[in-house]
């Protein structure tokens, strides 16, 4: 809009009409002149505020395609950048690429190459071999079989050498580490029980107990065999021997019969009753016999079933020895031992404590079979049952637990006093002893001496050196430990002497 329409008439705006119009007089010329000044005043301020914005407004215009210029300037220069360097990449790869072609491709030269050498040196080896067996007359396993047989006569010096610098190393570093453990441990297992030798007795009273136990045209004592399933000896005077190969049934009518003695009333009934009564005070007495045991080597979670059956230990023999006994001597052992040698105590514990359990379950099989499978059925822990499966060298030991229980069971077992051995095995034993040794060429005799703790090896001295005799001990030992089981340890001595002799007459 002008700034002069400001000044005109309103198009809407009707006439004055002359009937209406009042007179007036006509303006003077001093006013017209006043008003036309301020008219072209306020023109002037409004064109000069036009065109200050008008300058402003191309100032700012300028600004702004200035900045947008520089931004664009900006954007180019660093994509041409990022385009320069996406070049660079692409031809450094572009290289890379080219020289990995290049070796792979030489690799595979080489491989070919190296192939084609291989099936030629094959090749040649074979003329080589053929020839030579040709001109040795003798085969490759002919040939091969000499060598060794050379190499081992050279190398009998070599071995003794070895094995003798190696048991004098091990004796020096290892005797007395060995003997202070094993002397601590078998302190630490000493336990209150002594070896068992003697069957069950129970004294008589009087001759009338003997008469009432016999009853009337012995009935009583055939009720009580027949219901007990144990022999009576009433040979001796004063005295009955109970006779029975199950030491627990043996041990329920020994209760029962001193039970009936004391009450005097014997008789087929009371004898039923009473056995059955003393029946269940055994298997009580049994479980808590199996828990004082197990809490004596510190063992707290065994199944009911295993507890119970370790309480049998207590009515059970070995050689004479009481199995409570045995275990725990053996279990006690065997904790100082693997505290001693840092293997794992509670595995250790576990073999130990369990390693005969099989002797009191019945079924098939050894009791080392026996107790692995009544293991397995309450799900114990891979290596104590493995140790169990061990201790009699039944299969290789596969662990330093496996081995501790083994040396724990033979301490115990093999202590002077803790057992007595059948006189026929025992003679076995020594005549397997002699045979062994016997079995070489070289040797002239052998004898099994201290109750089969030391083999005495006397050998032909132009049939062997005296570096081959200390092989040949080691191949005799090896052969001991393989074939043979016995208690403790079995000393093998080798001797060779020579012997000059002259008559004069």
């Amino acid at each position: 809009m002008s700034i002069f329409s400001l000044f005109k008439p309103s198009a809407s705006s009707s006439p004055l009409k002359p009937a209406t119009q009042p007179k007036t007089q006509p303006p003077k010329t001093e006013d017209v002149t006043t008003q036309q000044s301020d008219t072209k005043q306020i023109v002037e301020q409004a064109q000069n505020k036009a065109r200050e914005i008008i300058l402003e407004a191309k100032d700012e215009a300028f600004k702004l395609r200035e900045k947008a210029r520089a931004e664009a300037e900006q954007l180019k220069q660093s994509a041409e950048k990022l385009h320069q360097e996406l070049e660079e990449k692409t031809r450094r790869y572009t290289e890379v690429k080219a020289r990995l072609e290049e070796r792979d491709s030489l690799t595979q030269k080489q491989l070919e190459m190296a192939q084609k050498r291989l099936e030629e040196v094959e090749k040649l080896k074979t003329k080589q071999i053929a020839a030579l067996e040709s001109i040795s007359g003798l085969t490759k396993e002919e040939a091969k079989k000499r060598i060794l047989e050379l190499v081992e006569k050279r190398s009998v010096s070599d071995i003794a050498k070895s094995i003798k610098s190696a048991e004098e190393k091990a004796r020096a570093e290892a005797d007395i580490r060995a003997r202070e453990i094993l002397v601590d441990s078998m302190y630490a297992g000493a336990t209150d029980y002594v070896a068992e030798y003697t069957v069950t007795t129970i004294k008589l009273p009087d001759d009338e107990a003997k008469g009432r136990i016999i009853g009337k045209e012995g009935r009583n004592i055939r009720a009580f065999e027949k219901y007990s399933g144990v022999d009576l000896d009433m040979d001796e005077p004063g005295v009955i021997k109970l006779s029975s190969f199950d030491s627990i049934r043996r041990e329920i009518a020994r209760v029962a019969l001193e039970r009936l003695i004391k009450d005097g009333r014997i008789h087929p009934t009371h004898i039923e009753e009473f056995l059955s009564r003393a029946k269940r005070d055994i298997e009580r007495v049994i479980y808590q016999e199996g828990e004082k045991l197990c809490h004596a080597v510190g063992v707290y979670d065994l199944p009911r079933e295993l507890v119970s059956l370790l309480g049998r230990f207590k009515y059970r023999t070995s050689y004479g020895q009481n199995m409570i006994a045995h275990t725990l001597e053996e279990t006690k052992i065997g904790i100082k031992l693997a505290q001693e040698v840092g293997a794992n105590v509670h595995i250790v514990r576990l073999g130990c404590l369990l390693h005969d359990i099989g002797k009191v379950v019945e079924g098939e099989g050894s009791h080392v079979e026996l107790g692995v499978k009544v293991l397995k059925k309450y799900n114990l822990p891979k290596p104590a049952i493995d140790a169990v499966a061990q201790h009699h060298e039944d299969e290789e030991f596969s662990s330093v637990e496996s081995i501790l229980v083994y040396i724990a069971d033979a301490i115990s077992g093999a202590r002077p006093g803790a057992r007595y051995e059948n006189y026929d095995e025992y003679v076995q034993r020594l005549e397997k002893l002699e045979e062994i040794a016997t079995n070489h060429p070289s040797v002239a005799e052998a004898y099994a001496i201290q109750a089969g703790r030391e083999v005495r090896v006397i050998v032909s001295p132009e049939k062997i050196s005296d570096d081959a005799c200390v092989k040949l001990a080691s191949d005799i030992k090896q052969e001991i430990e393989d074939s043979l089981t016995y208690p403790g340890t079995v000393k093998v001595n080798v001797i060779r002497e020579t012997r000059a002799s002259a008559v004069a007459q």
